[in-house]
């Protein structure tokens, strides 16, 4: 049941097709945007770390959109009708995060490919391995995130949940303006999200140094801990009905 319900869920995600192309429009679209409207392509040095901002950006809006649909789920009794056949919570859960990682690869894949064909970006094996799986394995944390809204949120009051963190995440993470120019009191909050970390993956691979280590510490930190979240939320939500 548990495997025949996730190809259920990715064929539903792929058959939006609309979702899936803004998923990789936007990230790849602002890369341009940064890397020639506003002059970075003039400082080659530069457009492998917009890279890696961007490329964490679209992984992980992909992932916590995907997850945050959950609430027009639960509002439309989908989840109670589910709770009634052989599935589990947990295999709900794991179904739901699948499918947040799996769209949550392409806009990864479409940033770099963008930056190798377009920007003429170039590093070793290991870098581009870094640049493109090391982020969408750090994307985890953020497919939980998704889901966590998706249990507390309103179908009605979703848009805003998500609007609301996911400006706190991209802005104040840095990922469009470096956190070496925020205030030091912005720069140490920008430390304590995980998008400051997931970028800090594609900026490592793009510079060759980086806190790889840090930044996959505290993305697995994040990742017991919104798991954690989201297990207790739908266990709540399953006793109450």
């Amino acid at each position: 049941m548990r495997t025949g319900y996730l190809v259920f869920e990715i064929r539903r995600a792929l058959r939006d097709s609309k979702f899936l192309v803004f998923a990789v429009a936007l990230p790849v679209g602002l890369f341009l945007l940064l890397t020639n409207v506003f002059g970075v392509a003039t400082r080659h040095a530069a457009v492998p770390y917009v890279m890696g901002s961007l490329a964490a950006f679209g992984a992980f809006k992909a992932a916590l959109d995907t997850g945050a649909r959950t609430a027009v789920e639960r509002g439309a009794g989908w989840q109670r009708q589910l709770r009634l056949t052989p599935l589990t919570g947990a295999g709900y859960l794991a179904a739901k995060a699948s499918v947040a990682m799996l769209v949550a690869l392409p806009p990864v894949a479409g940033v770099s490919l963008v930056a190798a064909l377009v920007s003429g970006v170039e590093l070793p094996v290991t870098g581009w391995l870094q640049a493109v799986l090391g982020i969408w394995a750090g994307t985890v944390p953020f497919a939980l995130l998704g889901l966590l809204i998706g249990q507390v949120a309103s179908a009605q009051g979703v848009q805003t949940y998500q609007g609301g963190i996911l400006l706190l995440l991209s802005f104040v993470g840095g990922l469009f303006i470096p956190v070496s120019d925020f205030p030091g009191a912005l720069a140490s909050v920008a430390e304590l999200l995980p998008s400051y970390w997931l970028a800090e993956i594609g900026h490592g691979a793009a510079t060759g140094g980086g806190r790889l280590g840090q930044a996959v510490a505290v993305l697995a930190l994040y990742t017991l801990a919104l798991g954690g979240a989201v297990v207790a939320r739908y266990r709540r939500d399953s006793a109450r009905r």
